[in-house]
């Protein structure tokens, strides 16, 4: 298994100082602080409940090391690995108070972080048969979108653009705006930046055929049957990526997949996906 890129530590360290800063606010954990005596070490483990995909942990690391970096982490796992329920994914030894000021914080970024790669995973693996590659969309938690991107490709899935600023998608309502497929295609050819990847939304294969004529990159196959998707590929015949979206489920991606799109994108796994049962407890 390779092990994704993980962000960089400035990324990390940024988020983490914020979601750290949103719980202790002023006055710090009162509870720890009036109930646990300084002096008191403690060691606890982070384990899984449920079976999923593990994500986050390099995020969490940063949790408990940001609040103190005495503290000692043993990681049992890495990221991209499948988990079982009771799977260890680390120890840590320290001081106790220091250990359940950090314990939410992380287990909320393990947590949801697994979640997504869980969700990915799965509609991977029930289009493995296919060429086709799951990828996620700008539809993000604000603030959190390199994280969750990045526990995309821990379960097996593939980024799509990043935001605005690196790739040009043209979109029904862009398409509205410009008056037509063409007309938003040779605008964006006359004006984006040069070598950036161009991609267009359809919905129609008379769209479709508007797109080709034109060339682009990439296009985005919106809400259509699998046979209408099947259809498609065959038009394009190689000349673009293809990219099915529309409300896919784990359930409805092989069909999807089996149509011989290059891509399914698909946003909840982002925005929705459940987040994996994780917890944290002391050794007594």
């Amino acid at each position: 298994m390779t092990i994704p890129d993980v962000p960089s530590r400035a990324i990390i360290d940024d988020i983490v100082r914020r979601s750290l800063a949103e719980d202790l606010g002023e006055a710090g954990d009162i509870t720890t602080d009036s109930v646990i005596p300084p002096e008191r070490r403690a060691t606890a483990v982070i384990a899984a409940r449920k079976a999923g995909v593990m994500a986050g942990l390099p995020v969490a690391t940063r949790v408990f090391q940001i609040v103190d970096e005495t503290l000692r982490l043993v990681p049992k796992l890495a990221d991209g690995a499948p988990v079982t329920p009771g799977a260890v994914l680390m120890e840590i030894s320290g001081a106790g108070r220091s250990i359940l000021k950090a314990e939410r914080v992380a287990l909320n970024f393990l947590g949801h972080l697994s979640g997504v790669a869980t969700a990915t995973a799965e509609i991977a693996a029930a289009i493995a048969h296919t060429k086709t590659k799951v990828c996620c969309t700008r539809k993000t938690t604000p603030g959190l979108r390199v994280l969750e991107k990045y526990a995309v490709r821990c379960g097996g899935g593939v980024n799509h653009r990043m935001g605005l600023y690196d790739a040009v998608l043209i979109k029904d309502n862009h398409i509205a705006a410009a008056g037509g497929v063409a007309q938003a295609i040779r605008a964006a050819k006359s004006s984006a930046p040069r070598g950036v990847k161009l991609e267009v939304e359809v919905d129609t294969l008379v769209q479709l055929e508007e797109a080709l004529a034109e060339g682009v990159d990439q296009i985005l196959l919106d809400n259509m049957a699998p046979a209408q998707l099947k259809d498609a590929v065959a038009r394009v015949a190689g000349r673009a990526v293809t990219e099915a979206s529309g409300s896919i489920t784990k359930a409805t991606a092989p069909a999807i997949a089996e149509s011989g799109v290059d891509l399914i994108s698909v946003g909840w796994i982002t925005h929705s996906a459940p987040c994996l049962d994780l917890g944290l407890d002391f050794a007594m």
